[in-house]
């Protein structure tokens, strides 16, 4: 998966749990870049009498690195609270919920969004006591869920907007066979262990999230925090690229007394995401819960899993003759570490100026605002390897197959940008996780929050 249950530790710990992380330039506002970064992952919608929330004793932020040394200058936080109206009843609503502030619905979310400008050590409070809106929870007690949802979309200073909530899971991957011994239902006949070819089964289906989303205009992101920056325009302007990533932080200390626990001390970081699956199939287990807790600058220590990822080694091992050609390659995959550490210098795809943020290696997901959005029609789910270059690995939309994406690069699709000596098998421009992206496309939204309306428990069944 993207970053569910990625490293032993967090996977006990999900309402920390970064899950995805999304940026693209707003299709309907293209002077705006829309970051949503997902936690609490796999959530089934039957979920009461307790339903899925944020952690009220989390620091979520959103980090963003505009000049290119692996830092952020930007930094936009969000701390949550519950407010509970009767706590005689064990009900999260006592009838249905027509609004964010009905009576009957009894343990509610808030928010304070706090923006911070690390140049000038400046920290604003930008909203607070923000409601989120109810999970949802079926005809009776939310009858209108999706007009809930709008009225938990609120405008901040500048321009910009955001959204805190449950949303429906926009991440899709087949699941249950990739972490079978690795196997690719289409193609897994050709697998050591052989079972016919079929199409992938989407594992994710029927499951929802939580998101912070954030719309910002493009020249709060180029600017310094406190003020706004040019617009960018120029896709080979090295200043029309970002770098974000998203981060959880728990208190130092906690002492449990009974139903109660005390927090006190600095801010810890407890996980962290950039780009999709890096955790996951990237960093081996003996080193995942050190990453979830460094800074993406520290990242040169995790440099060698990208150098020769493990999962090369495996493909042509999974997959018997399938592979020749990136069996025999030894040499630093150089084209990874383009595309996860550093991003894409311009020049090495002829389509793409690039996304380059700088030489400091770090697992940030890296946008070229001044590329427009792709028209409806013409957007391809592979990203740049479809053609594409408003999707992943240029930022990322709800809708990218990253799974399919970044399996071909591995096998070595991507490696002839860096090393012409190199001629990809041919399985390397075919091979994919095979779920439909037709099928997912009721998933989404064509505007903000993107991520579409959450699985209500009455009519899905619990996963």
């Amino acid at each position: 998966m993207s970053s569910h249950r990625e490293a032993p530790e967090i996977a006990k710990d999900p309402v920390a749990d970064s899950t995805d992380l999304y940026a693209f330039v707003s299709p309907d506002r293209p002077d705006t870049v829309t970051i949503i970064a997902n936690y609490v992952p796999l959530e089934g919608p039957a979920g009461g009498p307790n339903f899925y929330e944020f952690g009220d004793d989390v620091l979520y932020d959103i980090l963003i690195d505009n000049d290119g040394d692996g830092k952020p200058e930007i930094i936009y936080s969000f701390e949550f609270t519950n407010e509970v109206r009767n706590p005689r009843t064990f009900l999260y609503n006592t009838g249905p919920i027509h609004s964010l502030d009905d009576p009957n619905w009894n343990r509610r979310q808030f928010y304070t969004i706090t923006k911070t400008s690390v140049e000038t050590h400046e920290s604003v409070v930008l909203a607070s006591h923000l409601a989120c809106p109810p999970c949802n929870i079926g005809p009776r007690s939310t009858p209108d869920y999706p007009s809930l949802a709008q009225a938990a979309i609120h405008d901040l200073p500048g321009g910009k907007k955001v959204f805190a909530g449950q949303r429906r899971e926009g991440f899709y991957v087949d699941l249950g066979s990739i972490f079978d011994l690795g196997a690719l239902r289409p193609v897994q006949n050709l697998h050591l262990i052989p079972m016919p070819a079929g199409p992938g089964i989407d594992a994710t289906k029927e499951l929802n999230v939580h998101s912070i989303a954030l719309q910002i205009p493009k020249v709060w992101l180029t600017g310094n925090g406190s003020s706004p920056g040019p617009m960018p325009t120029d896709p080979k302007d090295p200043k029309s690229s970002i770098a974000i990533y998203t981060a959880a932080f728990r208190r130092k200390a906690r002492v449990l007394d009974g139903a109660k626990d005390v927090e006190s001390g600095p801010w810890v970081q407890v996980s962290r995401l950039g780009n999709p699956l890096f955790n996951e199939v990237i960093v081996p287990m003996g080193a995942k819960d050190a990453w979830n807790a460094t800074r993406p600058l520290a990242d040169i220590d995790f440099k060698p899993f990208v150098a020769h990822p493990e999962l090369q080694t495996l493909l042509p091992v999974l997959y018997p003759g399938v592979f020749p050609h990136l069996a025999a390659y030894t040499k630093e995959r150089v084209d990874l570490e383009a595309i996860l550490l550093t991003g894409i210098p311009n020049g090495v795809v002829a389509s793409f100026p690039g996304n380059f943020t700088g030489t400091p290696p770090a697992d940030l997901l890296r946008l070229n605002m001044a590329i427009p959005p792709t028209p409806a029609g013409k957007v391809n789910n592979l990203g740049l390897l479809g053609g594409d270059i408003g999707g992943f690995p240029n930022g990322r939309r709800v809708a990218d197959d990253v799974v399919t994406i970044e399996i071909r690069a591995i096998a070595g699709l991507t490696i002839p940008l860096v090393d012409g000596s190199f001629v990809p098998d041919a399985a390397a421009g075919v091979v994919t996780q095979g779920v439909d992206p037709g099928a997912v496309a009721d998933r989404y939204l064509p505007v903000f929050p993107y991520l579409g309306t959450p699985l209500d428990g009455f009519h899905t069944p619990a996963s």
